[in-house]
């Protein structure tokens, strides 16, 4: 009997120390998996905040590059003091521009307040449009350099005449005046951008002729040389009320035929119409010496 009761015993003592060493196990899993856990968790975190910080880098990159970005444009633009005033030759045909006025200050000779120009022989696009969307363009491009611009006209709804624009360029404030036009002829062969400058003997500006005629070569030349257009070189010119009217250095640059195939087409081309007017804007820089 005693015997027994001690064995019994024995089995009891046996099944707790069993229980015991359960759960000594089940505490040293326990402790192994927090540890793990734990691990798991400090490498997450140091993962998301390298992630962060990573982020955090690139953004403050972007914002730098965009900041210089900016700078540069912003240099870029910066005006230089200069002014130009842009003309973009001639008005929409629905305009009335019939009525005449003075084709120079006090003159009596009576010409038409403006005209439509001719148009694309084979484009059958109209010389005042493409004036206009070459002159606003330049604007862009001058803008970009850091001159300050003066538009004569900016739609080819608005009636002005050639005397309150060649007016209107100096009471802005435009250090010179570059009229904008395409040219025409009987002869669809004639091709190539020619200038026309007022003479020495012009009654009214001729002590403008001078740098009108530097002004003329710059912007012919920079633009033919741009362009590939033939150059057909400087016109002298004292009966164009745009130039006897101007009070500053004026040029009017024939930017090609429109009644030749070749010329026509090219201005009607955008990547041409990208180099007429850089060629343009080359030769105002050329002709203030930037």
């Amino acid at each position: 009997m005693q015997i027994e009761e001690a064995n019994q015993k024995i089995a009891a003592l046996e099944s707790e120390i069993q229980k015991i060493e359960k759960v000594q196990k089940t505490a040293g899993q326990t402790e192994a998996e927090t540890a793990k856990q734990q691990t798991e968790t400090e490498t997450k975190i140091e993962t998301e905040t390298e992630t962060e910080t990573q982020t955090e880098t690139e953004r403050v990159q972007i914002e730098t590059e965009q900041q210089t970005e900016t700078e540069t444009e912003t240099e870029q633009k910066q005006e230089n003091g200069f002014t130009v005033a842009i003309d973009p030759g001639h008005q929409g045909s629905w305009v009335d521009m019939s009525a005449q006025e003075p084709s120079a200050p006090g003159s009596t000779v009576m010409k038409a307040k403006a005209t439509t120009g001719t148009a694309g022989s084979f484009t059958q696009i109209p010389e005042y449009e493409l004036n206009l969307d070459i002159s606003l363009a330049l604007q862009t491009e001058l803008e970009n350099r850091g001159y300050r611009v003066v538009m004569t006209r900016t739609d080819n709804d608005t009636a002005i005449s050639n005397a309150e624009r060649a007016v209107k360029a100096y009471e802005e404030g435009g250090d010179i005046y570059v009229r904008i036009h395409a040219n025409g002829s009987e002869d669809s062969s004639v091709s190539g951008a020619l200038g026309m400058t007022p003479s020495y003997d012009n009654a009214y500006v001729g002590h403008l002729a001078e740098e009108s005629y530097r002004l003329t070569d710059c912007i012919l030349s920079a633009y033919c040389q741009e362009t590939g257009f033939g150059d057909l070189g400087i016109q002298y010119h004292d009966d164009m009320t745009g130039i006897n009217w101007s009070q500053i250095p004026v040029t009017i640059l024939e930017m090609g035929f429109m009644t030749n195939e070749h010329d026509d087409t090219a201005m009607a081309d955008e990547a041409m119409r990208q180099k007429m007017v850089m060629g343009i804007a080359n030769g105002v820089d050329q002709y203030f010496g930037r």
